[in-house]
């Protein structure tokens, strides 16, 4: 049986504008743009990395927080668990998604 965390179809669907991909580690799945990781999935948690400004942003929404690969893990350094709210309306999901996949394209693009 193939592990997928809950959201993965979800995650999936929004990454498709940048040509994302998923990978199974930490226990949980890695979606990424080029080499660049940006989102994280475990369960029915979804964590994206986000620049300093926007991480500020989405952890002062109500039930965003780290994520953490396990509960006895340090949590993913720029990374911000969304709100359940924010998973289940799909519009501001894709808004947070192309925040995050362009934050990692820039980072690549800065880093060539």
């Amino acid at each position: 049986m193939v592990y997928r965390p809950l959201r993965y179809e979800q995650m999936m669907r929004a990454a498709e504008p940048y040509d994302g991909r998923a990978r199974r580690m930490f226990g949980g799945m890695g979606v990424y743009t080029g080499d660049r990781m940006f989102a994280f999935l475990i369960g029915e948690e979804v964590g994206l990395k986000l620049c300093p400004d926007h991480l500020e942003e989405a952890l002062s929404l109500p039930g965003a927080g780290p994520i953490r690969p396990d509960k006895d893990a340090e949590p993913m350094r720029g990374y911000v668990k969304m709100p359940r709210e924010i998973l289940d309306d799909m519009d501001q999901f894709l808004t947070w998604v192309e925040r995050s996949a362009n934050f990692a394209r820039q980072k690549l693009s800065n880093a060539s």
